[in-house]
């Protein structure tokens, strides 16, 4: 079992919570809890009436959960926000926190096989409930789909190269960790470009197993259902995939095509955009190397 010492400093900390713009008797979801940073945070600002809930699918994170009655820690993948607030009681809420991608403390534990540092057996499973794993994918999927998951989650432009190497390794033996495949994609790997194409490699692959951009679009349609009028989204995304989901969806309320407009010819759109775009600064970057790519969008539901 883990302890809270072991996850690390929760990302634009102030700036998410403060982007909520927390009421004192109103109801919060953080729906990646983790380490409970956000969560603490939230808590801080909320009066005895207040409630907050706290998602999180990783057993890894139940071990931080909260002293406070004002906390409830639900041990779930967050694309099923709505069910489960509703299992609770709760129809509508007044901010939703998201802190996007994979917690530092997932890429520091090795046997979880997300970080490029280790040698893993081939899992990158955020929560080991998940049937589908990195082993699967790179055993059993055909040269078009791994060649689909390097392409769109990886923006491989080397995907198809690496769908056939991939193939034509396992026809003579099972990829069992992550250093056999890195070595079987080594001459796709210069040395001075190596670090960010596994990080893509990576990305790809993890991204499939835990299913992320459909779970994203899934929890922002549902977050817009279940947040009040005047009601805050605060999410911070690490890559472009995400942040193109999160972006469009806040300044037009759908993932394609565009808005209708009304009557008058103006755009009818579901949420009022907060601000700027916020990144970490220097110094934080330098304490936390996960902020280095965070992005924080704000959102008020009209």
């Amino acid at each position: 079992m883990m302890t809270t010492m072991e996850y690390h400093n929760p990302v634009l900390l102030n700036e998410t919570v403060d982007g909520l713009n927390i009421k004192h008797d109103g109801v919060y979801v953080d729906v990646t809890f983790g380490g409970g940073g956000h969560s603490k945070e939230i808590l801080k600002r909320l009066g005895p009436n207040g409630r907050l809930f706290g998602f999180d699918q990783d057993e890894d994170a139940l071990v931080n959960g909260l002293p406070d009655e004002r906390f409830t820690l639900i041990h779930e993948n967050f694309r099923y926000i709505k069910r489960f607030l509703r299992f609770h009681g709760v129809k509508s809420v007044d901010g939703i926190l998201a802190d996007l991608g994979v917690s530092s403390h997932q890429f520091d534990v090795p046997e979880r096989g997300f970080s490029t540092r280790f040698d893993a057996d081939l899992d990158m499973r955020m929560s080991r409930k998940n049937d589908l794993d990195a082993y699967k994918v790179i055993n059993e999927y055909d040269e078009a789909n791994l060649k689909r998951v390097f392409l769109d989650y990886g923006e491989l432009k080397v995907a198809p190269v690496l769908a056939r190497t991939i193939i034509e390794a396992r026809e003579k033996k099972t990829i069992n960790t992550t250093d056999e495949l890195k070595m079987i994609l080594s001459k796709f790997l210069p040395e001075q470009f190596k670090n960010k194409i596994l990080a893509q490699i990576y990305q790809a692959i993890r991204i499939e197993v835990n299913q992320e951009m459909d779970v994203l679009k899934e929890f922002l349609e549902q977050s817009l259902e279940i947040l009040k009028p005047q009601g805050r989204l605060s999410i911070i995304s690490y890559h472009s995939l995400e942040d193109r989901l999160v972006k469009r969806f806040m300044k037009n309320g759908m993932f394609e095509g565009e808005p209708e407009r009304d009557f008058f010819g103006n755009f009818s759109v579901p949420f009022k955009l907060v601000g700027k775009l916020i990144v970490p600064d220097e110094a934080e970057i330098k304490s936390n190397n996960r902020a280095r790519s965070a992005k924080l969008r704000i959102a008020e539901k009209r």
